[in-house]
């Protein structure tokens, strides 16, 4: 009898793969254990088992593993469920999906290993570059590609090992490297023959004429005593005060003994038992008609207005499903929002919280990962981002998504092109566990689903300790430009109230969603604007760093100090962003201290941390910042908000502008006034009087809701329809129109749906790829499963058509 198993590869292929094992292997290896196999001509890849059988495939030889890499499964059942329904349901391959869920640690690739050849060498016919390798040869047993891009100096050396291949100089083979390890801690510990007493006294009159020595054994006795457990070495050097040689120098003699621990790399302290909770009358009644819904309805939404205490809503209810020994997943739209609640959550729930992001290194998330395999303790709360709806949950209780109508939730690139609020229902169906989604401007969809019945409501319509909301105020900067009432950016009514906000030692938060200092650099003689030379795009100019900069493809230049189509020198920055509005900050109040907040100061892993303690511990007096700081965070002592240019969010070409734009708006306004001092909240706009600034100004959600759902219905899009985007691109503009062309005109006679495009986006080239998308719009009524189908064959033929081969184009389902 033969033995086959059927994995899937971290790569981006429709089907599964079949591998010959042996029986032994056969019997040994387990569904969702990982195993070495190779691909190709050399390349080996790890893939995960999804099935074992006995069926020969018909149209290939399977070949054998390499090796198996685990001793248990790392990967559970209902894993592997979800992973077939995102990568059935978004339109891209399983494969896809296993390498984006899994840590890159556990996706080991081959590394190409060079090793010397028997063959007898010619030194005197091998060129300068062959000799610098064979001599790194000669001194190791073998190296990799970047040893030889170290060696060698240079990027492509790729030329150069294939010529030594042809010259049987070299010879090459594939190995694969496990990428983690365990953090490993330094302990200390007397040597066993000191145990008794006797031998002690021996050994302190031994260390009579080594002071230090003698120290550090007192001192080590003494922590012990006080701490009754393994002593760490870094733990008794801080502790005795002394250098690291002198506990060497006890080690050599064999007094003191070494050995080393395994230790989490990330862990919390005990919780603080001084924290407790205490809902207000309000939000008991949210908790008891949450608990209710979930009776009735597997989904509930908590609509609570900015600040009416939705978190502690949320800890309440996290903490009766860890009662019940269920575990509780946590998700939020940003990683700077995990800040303040990892915190939160810490203190009321201890070691029992574990975080999964990106900010966090390899190791960490396949520490995360591995607590959740063992059902640890440590794991029963999991905080993080949309990523972490891939970890192995054994015993999902209740998934929380936070800020649910934040687009940051839906992934863009690369696929999956998934939405976590969506997948995470999904998810909780899978594991017959609850969801309760939670905002205070929630998603059309979202509440479309509600007046549906599909989902149950709750609503929260006051402030926590019956704070009142802030007073929000239109500013017209048109007319203040005209009445010359302005200073840079900032109108003589917004000056006012930070001037006084500031008197009062209270804080400011100012929002513009741009970064740098200026949209872009124009040449007023000749109006050119300088661009990126791979993108469709204007250059963004930082000041402080002195440089124009692409925020698609990152590519940098100093700034002109002419004209290139014209030379003059005429140049002027048009538009502003956070840069700007902080140099202008510091030129009007030169003796305050400004915070800014946004991609380009929040880089490094506790780069979120470092600016928003510094907020909260008041050691700015103003923050400026993009959206990032607009929803979620709490911050006692800000009583103004100051939004500078609400136009930027209106004036957007997405479906989806007025009901951001009021979702922004509202969050933004949230942050003042959390506490008993009353907020304010100054919007900055050209034109006052339009409908969504004035939903916003009354904070009517329902009007806004009432007026987007209308127009959703007329112009046919979600709820009412669901939108599938397939992007082309392609270097060759011609190719690409005619490719692009060539599809649309396909979908149109395949499916009897509106099919719109092909168009340019606003911005057509990235990377010097040339972009067109097509639009299909199918009606919630209409079979989605059938439609997709239908699609599907449309790209395999696209992709059988040879001169289009090389365009390539992307599937976003339910495109945001």
């Amino acid at each position: 009898m033969l033995y086959f198993i059927e994995v899937v590869l971290p790569l981006a292929v429709a089907k599964t793969f079949t591998y010959q094992v042996s029986e032994a292997e056969f019997d040994y290896v387990q569904i969702g254990m990982r195993v070495a196999v190779p691909f190709g001509k050399t390349k080996i890849y790890t893939a995960l088992v999804l099935s074992k059988h006995h069926n020969l495939p018909q149209l290939y030889q399977p070949k054998e593993i390499h090796q198996i890499l685990d001793d248990k499964p790392i990967v559970n059942d209902i894993q592997i469920k979800h992973w077939e329904w995102i990568a059935s349901y978004y339109m891209c391959s399983l494969g896809e999906v296993f390498r984006l869920a899994l840590p890159t640690g556990f996706v080991l690739e081959s590394e190409t290993i060079i090793s010397s050849s028997k063959d007898e060498v010619n030194r005197d016919e091998v060129r300068d570059d062959e000799f610098l390798i064979l001599e790194a040869l000669e001194n190791n047993s073998s190296i990799t590609v970047n040893d030889v891009i170290k060696i060698l100096g240079k990027k492509t050396v790729l030329p150069v090992l294939n010529k030594m291949l042809s010259n049987r100089l070299i010879v090459l083979q594939e190995e694969i490297k496990e990428s983690y390890k365990p953090k490993l801690v330094r302990y200390v510990k007397l040597h066993d023959e000191f145990s008794n007493q006797e031998r002690l006294s021996e050994l302190l009159e031994i260390l009579n004429n080594a002071k230090k020595q003698r120290e550090l054994v007192l001192q080590y006795f003494q922590l012990v005593a006080v701490e009754k457990k393994p002593i760490s070495v870094k733990d008794l050097l801080e502790y005795s005060n002394v250098s690291n040689a002198v506990l060497k120098a006890l080690v050599d003699k064999e007094i003191f003994e070494e050995y080393y621990l395994s230790q989490d790399r990330v862990s919390f302290d005990d919780k603080d038992e001084d924290y407790t909770i205490h809902l207000s009358k309000a939000q008991q009644v949210a908790f008891n008609e949450i608990k209710e819904g979930f009776l009735n309805s597997n989904v509930t939404l908590l609509h609570g207005v900015t600040a009416s205490g939705k978190t502690e809503i949320y800890i309440k209810l996290i903490e009766e499903y860890i009662q019940e020994d269920k575990q509780v997943l946590f998700l939020l739209p940003e990683i700077a929002l995990t800040t303040q609640l990892v915190q939160r959550l810490t203190d009321y729930f201890g070691n029992q919280v574990s975080v999964f992001h990106s900010k966090y290194t390899n190791n960490e998330r396949i520490e995360v990962w591995n607590r959740l395999l063992d059902n640890s303790e440590h794991a029963k709360v999991v905080i993080g981002v949309r990523s972490a709806l891939f970890l192995p949950f054994s015993n999902l209780g209740l998934i929380v998504v936070d800020e649910e109508h934040e687009p940051t939730f839906k992934q863009q690139d690369p696929a999956p092109r998934y939405h976590a609020r969506d997948a995470a229902i999904v998810l909780a169906k899978q594991h017959d566990a609850k969801v309760l989604l939670g905002s205070a401007t929630p998603s059309l969809e979202t509440y479309f689903n509600v007046t549906k019945g599909k989902y149950q409501l709750v609503t929260l319509t006051e402030r926590y300790g019956n704070v009142v909301l802030p007073e929000i105020e239109l500013v017209d900067i048109k007319d203040k430009y005209f009445r010359k009432r302005m200073s840079g950016h900032f109108s003589d009514v917004l000056l006012e109230n930070i001037t006084e906000t500031l008197a009062k030692n209270e804080q400011v938060i100012l929002f513009q969603n741009r970064r740098g200092f200026s949209s872009f650099l124009e040449c007023l003689t000749c109006g050119h604007v300088p661009h990126c030379p791979s993108c469709d795009v204007s250059l963004t100019y930082y000041k402080f760093k002195n440089h124009l900069k692409c925020h698609y493809c990152g590519y940098t230049m100093a700034v002109p100090l002419h004209c290139h189509s014209c030379n003059s020198v005429d140049l002027s920055t048009k538009g502003f962003g956070t840069e700007q509005v902080e140099e202008e900050l510091k030129q009007l109040f030169p003796d305050k201290k400004i915070g800014r907040m946004d991609q380009d100061t929040t880089k490094g892993k506790f780069g979120y941390e470092r600016i928003i303690d510094a907020f909260k511990n008041q050691e700015f007096d103003v923050l400026v910042g993009t959206q990032m700081l607009a929803k979620g965070l709490h911050f006692d002592n800000v009583t103004l908000v100051g939004i500078l240019n609400a136009d930027n969010l209106l004036n957007q070409p997405n479906f989806r502008a007025y009901e951001r734009a009021f979702q922004l708006l509202t969050q933004v306004a949230g942050r003042a006034g959390r506490k008993e001092k009353k907020g304010k909240v100054i919007i900055q706009t050209f034109n006052p009087y339009h409908n969504t600034l004035q939903q916003v100004l009354s904070n009517n959600f329902v009007g806004m809701y009432k007026e987007q759902i209308y127009d959703r219905f007329n112009f046919k899009y979600p709820p009412y329809y669901r939108l599938i985007k397939i992007t082309l691109k392609h270097r060759d503009f011609e190719k690409l129109k005619e490719g692009s062309l060539w599809m649309y005109n396909v979908l149109k006679q395949q499916l009897n749906l509106p099919v719109l495009g092909p168009e340019e986006p606003a911005v057509n080239r990235i990377r010097n790829e040339y972009i067109r998308t097509i639009m299909i719009k199918i009606p919630v009524e209409a079979h989605l499963g059938k439609t997709k189908k239908t699609i599907q064959k449309v790209l395999n033929s696209f992709d059988a058509v040879a001169q289009y081969r090389s365009i390539k184009y992307a599937v976003n389902v339910d495109f945001y």
